[in-house]
């Protein structure tokens, strides 16, 4: 990296904590020379964890307060003044960082996120963008929950901003955008499906590629694929649980036969960078896109070495000012709107 990236990491969210998110951290320090990293967290529970630490690139913050997995998003507003995830935001704020990384309650990290941050001008709610590796690459996949029913002209705010994520963590210069639907046909939708897909198509600012069905996002027929937040977590939900559907039946099918079993490290050796490019600790982190700031979201199950990879995550869209080329691509596509 060129310049310096400042990065605020919540170390009490997850299932883990601070005994996973640190070393993560502490690894991540070797990997990129000239991140700083702030970590915020309990004193009580960080400060043993880091007596060994080095912090020549390495400061604490420290939080007397967590927010639990289930607290309610709206009471987080009211009370928890002085929590981890909130601390971690406001120095996003406050100019102290570049971005921050939290494996937190979702909900919560998006309104405090909101609250605190605020989203950029013509974006009327963030959105969670991740990358799934589908077909030899990788196909950036918004809203993923924060938005349940959303009106055709929020739809497009997504397009356009997952564009420019795409463009610029994947080096696109022109990302394929479609739009989730039941079919190809441009008669087949919800209202809100249709309305957003003329508008897509009346958008040269877009590479709009037209509706893509389910199967059409893992053979990669686009970059950027468009939908409501609930179709969006019902579709991450169920390609997870198929995918760990079938690493079970697999390891069933070698358990019961000798054959197999012998064979099995030939079948490992063989595919083993299969494996690793559909590794999901490899794309832990999600976008919260749309703020006026970096915000990455890490999977509440992560263990060090997905924490790893967030934190790398959050490092490529502060070192693309992501928010910045965010809204440079609104006012862009707004103008031919």
């Amino acid at each position: 990296m060129s310049t310096s990236i400042r990065i605020a990491i919540d170390v009490m969210g997850g299932d883990r904590g601070p005994r996973c998110i640190i070393p993560a951290a502490l690894r991540s320090l070797s990997l990129y020379p000239s991140l700083h990293i702030t970590l915020v967290g309990a004193a009580d529970v960080v400060e043993p964890l880091l007596a060994d630490a080095d912090f020549d690139r390495l400061s604490f913050r420290p939080a007397r307060e967590q927010i639990l997995a289930d607290d309610p998003p709206a009471s987080v507003l009211r009370g928890k003044r002085d929590a981890s995830m909130r601390i971690a935001l406001e120095l996003v704020r406050d100019g102290q960082v570049d971005g921050c990384l939290s494996a937190g309650n979702t909900g919560a990290l998006m309104v405090l996120a909101r609250a605190v941050l605020g989203t950029l001008e013509g974006i009327r709610r963030p959105a969670i963008m991740a990358a799934l590796p589908v077909s030899g690459r990788l196909c950036h996949v918004l809203d993923l929950g924060a938005n349940v029913d959303c009106p055709a002209d929020q739809l497009v705010e997504f397009a356009i901003m997952g564009a420019a994520a795409a463009a610029e963590l994947s080096g696109g210069s022109a990302p394929r955008v479609g739009l989730l639907n039941i079919g190809s046909e441009t008669h087949k939708g919800n209202r809100q499906v249709r309305e957003a897909a003329a508008l897509l198509q009346a958008c040269p600012a877009l590479n709009y590629v037209g509706p893509i069905e389910g199967d059409g996002l893992f053979r990669g027929e686009a970059d950027v694929v468009v939908c409501d937040g609930f179709v969006g977590n019902v579709l991450l939900k169920a390609s997870e649980g198929v995918a760990g559907y079938l690493q079970a039946e697999l390891r069933s099918a070698v358990a019961g036969s000798w054959l197999l079993r012998w064979l099995a490290p030939l079948v490992l050796h063989a595919t083993r960078r299969t494996r690793e490019r559909h590794d999901p600790a490899r794309y832990n982190g999600a976008s919260l896109l749309g703020l006026r700031g970096v915000v990455m979201k890490s999977h509440g199950a992560a263990d060090e070495g997905a924490i790893l990879a967030a934190i790398g995550h959050t490092v490529r869209a502060c070192e693309a000012r992501l928010p910045e080329r965010i809204a440079g691509r609104i006012r862009e596509c707004r103008s031919t709107l």
